[in-house]
């Protein structure tokens, strides 16, 4: 045997007969240099020590034969279970390698009985490490992906959920496992999809969302980009969070549903938004966004018996519980084509009585008599409350 394949021999022997003793010093340099290690369950520091050893065990292999390297780095990651990715970075695991190798490294001197033992030693190290180096990130890439088509997956089901109102108690679960906060209010966003990768428009929304400070669960169904945001504040108005994500939709209408309390209840503000979405065409000129709640009269002309009970209760059976004067005055005022002194002659009252009474309207029902499109959802109303309360015969 050439002195040189001799010198490489008794290397290996001395590395294999102090891989134990490496072992133990890596484990014990680890806990002492980062505390999170020293945190984690005892079940997960084993698995690292097992990685360590194995680590250790196969640079002694490679060290031997380095045309294997590739399969030997690959096989030192597999020992440990996938749960050990999620629980331990990529930073902290490049932390774990750079001190197992500098363990290795501080030793080198007592391991080679020659110079030229370190220097073969040194080099080989610093080889087998960049192998190390790219097979931790081919795991944790690996890990990345599958973790993304998961995540799609659930994504996909509580949209789904929502979309169905179908809201079970999973639902909450499902998303917090895609990071979904413990937030104070959710509304649906529904608009044309643009084209492009879906993938690449659920990210850009995501990434809108975020910076506004709020959480967004995002799918394509039907042509239709569905965006569930969470954050907003409870009754607040949705137009300004739905603002947020606008942007990412094709051209054409965005309607926004009501904000709710929780995830759980997202199915009442879907149900609402999908709609409104439905009937938004008979209002060419709505804002974008539109809220919902703004598209009342197109959504009953549209057969949405949800719009026509509460046109019917927050309008007409409202007016007729506060003063039944004020639905006398308003039909007036409505059937001479906003004519203060019309009504006034018709009801013989001075204008300014009706001028009071249709202030009164405003504040009850929230909508403006004097404002067009105001006027025809109080007429639609007037006209689906004496439908609703005509008597049988």
């Amino acid at each position: 045997m050439p002195a040189d394949s001799r010198s490489r021999a008794a290397a290996v022997r001395r590395l294999e007969r102090s891989s134990g003793s490496l072992a133990t010093a890596a484990a014990a340099r680890m806990e002492e240099a980062h505390p999170w290690y020293a945190a984690l369950p005892a079940a997960d520091r084993s698995w690292v020590n097992l990685v360590s050893q194995a680590g250790i065990a196969a640079f002694v292999r490679w060290f031997r034969d380095p045309e294997g390297a590739q399969a030997i780095t690959a096989d030192v990651f597999g020992t440990a279970p996938r749960e050990l990715v999620r629980a331990i970075s990529l930073q902290q695991t490049v932390d774990l390698v750079r001190t197992v190798i500098e363990v290795v490294e501080e030793s080198i001197g007592d391991l080679a009985a020659e110079p030229d033992d370190a220097a073969w030693l040194r080099e080989g190290m610093l080889l087998y490490s960049r192998e190390i180096a790219f097979a931790a990130a081919q795991v944790y890439a690996r890990a990345a992906e599958a973790r993304g088509a998961w995540d799609a997956r659930l994504e996909s089901l509580v949209l789904d959920a929502v979309l169905r109102d179908d809201v079970a108690d999973d639902v909450a679960s499902r998303g917090a496992a895609l990071g979904w906060r413990s937030v104070s209010g959710v509304c649906v966003v529904v608009g044309p999809a643009p084209d492009g990768d879906p993938e690449t428009v659920a990210e850009a929304v995501k990434r809108s969302a975020r910076h506004h400070r709020m959480d967004a669960l995002t799918g394509v169904q039907a042509q239709r980009l569905v965006v569930v945001l969470g954050g907003v504040a409870t009754g607040a108005d949705p137009v300004p969070a739905a603002r947020a994500v606008v942007p990412h939709f094709a051209p054409g209408p965005v309607v926004v549903g009501p904000v709710v309390a929780s995830l759980g209840e997202a199915g009442r503000s879907a149900r609402e938004a999908q709609a409104a979405a439905h009937a938004v065409a008979a209002w060419p000129d709505a804002p974008r966004p539109v809220a919902s709640d703004d598209l009342l009269p197109e959504r009953a002309l549209d057969g949405d018996a949800e719009a026509v009970a509460r046109l019917v209760e927050d309008v007409h059976r409202r007016l007729l519980a506060e003063d039944p004067s004020l639905v006398e005055t308003l039909t007036a005022y409505l059937e001479r084509s906003g004519s203060l002194e019309g009504a006034a002659r018709e009801l013989f009252v001075h204008p300014n009585t009706v001028r009071y009474r249709l202030r009164r309207v405003a504040d009850v029902t929230g909508l403006t008599p004097t404002v067009p499109r105001d006027a025809w959802s109080l007429r639609l109303a007037l006209a689906l409350g004496r439908l609703a309360d005509r008597p049988e015969r």
